[in-house]
């Protein structure tokens, strides 16, 4: 009996979005194709170091998957495999995936966390990785990745209104900002993912409710702790009027130190991944979370009153722009409505979150995979928009039961 040709590849072409196309390819299981990555670039060309890690990543999580790319990194072709987890081969008690980041990485660490939650809410078995070397960086970055506080605080707790809210933990096991140049930090991150579903639940998240209070943790790492002091003093007197049931955390810790052999000492160590920051996450009587994130320069020269003010300002711009799910939780959320049972999902969005590159992009990307269109129309606020999205039921194909 013949058997069916497999699909032809998906073709996209640029490095943007590239880690939501991979992750999509995973859920759906159709191979792609991305070309013209950097090709015009005459300095970085091809995919980046950081990039690389992440296919790395996928590999090691899936089981039969097939990694191709050219001589020079601008053209990549991926064909998924299942995911399995990190616990296959290591006994019913499960293993760790030790993950080492390069020293060349200039993105933070939740550039890779944010995709792999994805992965493992679909993953066969569960999912623990331990992220470790010398670019581990835990803070938020100039190239717009949020902290590791973040992703706890603001993006795991998304997961809860899809039905996969057990065993989940984000481990800081040591913390780090930006290196020189914006590149390595030497932290350590560990993720525990253990609660897998066959189908995320439909959800209806239409109010956005009131702010009731807001956390948030200041971070200090190889600086003296009176800068979280300072941050702390300045975000509180402008939150503060606001919302009175403020409480800000305050962590110090020292720099790590990363292996940097000298030619007279092959042993020698030099602290990285010094500075400061500040995130912060407001909660609405609904369980609608909106954070911000700010941190020192890795080539300093910033008060930390102007961090914890920026920080500030930042959180009430995105709980001014309302909606049920800000700029960061909002390609997570839709994801996940696209990929539940073949029902209805309604989430209400603002228009700034609507409207940003990644979400449209995000849109196009999803029906591209097969996924069905998204229903839009106004919504009781000004600036609100309904959004509905119906599940294709794709789910957790290793999974047999919920």
């Amino acid at each position: 009996m013949a058997t069916a040709p497999p699909p032809a590849p998906l073709r996209f072409t640029g490095a943007a979005q590239l880690t939501s196309r991979l992750v999509l390819a995973t859920l759906t299981g159709r191979p792609i194709r991305i070309s013209q990555i950097r090709s015009s670039s005459h300095t970085n060309t091809g995919l980046s170091p950081h990039e690389v890690s992440f296919l790395r990543l996928l590999d090691t999580i899936t089981n039969g998957s097939g990694i191709e790319f050219s001589m020079t990194g601008t053209t990549l072709v991926y064909k998924p495999g299942l995911i399995i987890g990190s616990a296959a081969g290591y006994g019913a008690s499960g293993g760790v995936v030790k993950h080492e980041l390069p020293r060349e990485c200039a993105r933070g660490v939740s550039w890779f966390l944010i995709p792999l939650c994805m992965l493992a809410a679909f993953s066969k078995a569960p999912v623990n990785v331990l992220f470790t070397g010398p670019g581990v960086i835990t803070s938020s970055t100039d190239k717009g990745d949020v902290s590791v506080d973040t992703v706890r605080t603001a993006i795991l707790p998304l997961y809860k209104s899809f039905g996969i809210e057990n065993n989940i933990e984000l481990r800081i096991l040591r913390r780090s900002n930006p290196g020189p140049g914006g590149r390595g930090g030497g932290g350590e991150v560990q993720l525990v993912f253990g609660h897998q579903v066959r189908l995320p639940k439909t959800i209806h998240l239409m109010n956005p409710g009131r702010v009731k209070r807001i956390r948030g943790v200041a971070y200090a790492t190889g600086v003296a702790g009176a800068n979280n002091a300072r941050m702390i003093d300045t975000a509180r007197g402008v939150l503060n009027t606001f919302v009175a049931d403020t409480y800000i955390f305050s962590d110090v810790s020292s720099a790590p130190l990363i292996a940097a052999p000298e030619k007279n000492n092959a042993a020698a160590k030099r602290k990285i991944g010094i500075g400061f920051g500040l995130s912060l996450v407001a909660e609405s009587s609904t369980g609608v979370l909106y954070s911000a994130d700010v941190a020192s320069s890795s080539s300093g020269g910033e008060a930390p009153e102007d961090i914890g003010k920026a920080c500030a300002y930042q959180l009430l711009e995105s709980i001014s722009q309302a909606g049920c799910a800000s700029v960061v939780a909002a390609p997570t959320m839709l994801t996940m409505m696209a990929m539940g049972s073949e029902d209805v999902g309604r989430l209400v969005l603002s228009k700034d979150v609507l409207g940003t590159d990644g979400v449209i992009q995000l849109a196009r990307d999803l029906r591209i995979y097969g996924m069905s269109g998204w229903g839009l129309r106004d919504g009781d606020g000004e600036r609100d928009v309904v959004v509905s999205i119906v599940g294709r039921g794709v789910g957790n194909v290793g999974r047999k039961i919920a």
